[in-house]
């Protein structure tokens, strides 16, 4: 996945990721907004069909948002093994 960062600061990153959409950014700063440190987390796409999506995280000071962006990336892995585990156990059992 590529990121370009925007803009960087001590409690605020805007970045841009390339290659996603609706689908990504919306989990992701879903899960960005329920860490307790951080104060705003958002995303814009300028034009639906050529659009970049630009995403913007604020925290507290407390944790950086790159810590918080790592947090919510660990925590997308965690939903999604759990989800494919899931859909392989049960094409499993169909098998059967």
């Amino acid at each position: 996945m590529e990121i370009r960062i925007i803009r960087e600061e001590e409690n605020v990153l805007e970045f841009e990721l390339p290659s996603e959409d609706h689908t990504f950014c919306n989990l992701l700063v879903n899960i960005l907004n329920k860490n307790p440190h951080v104060r705003f987390a958002a995303y814009k796409i300028e034009h639906p069909l050529i659009g970049v999506p630009q995403i913007i995280v604020r925290t507290d000071g407390i944790k950086k948002p790159k810590e918080v962006l790592m947090e919510a990336s660990k925590e997308i892995e965690s939903i999604y093994t759990i989800i494919k585990d899931k859909f392989l156990a049960t094409l499993n059992e169909r098998k059967k």
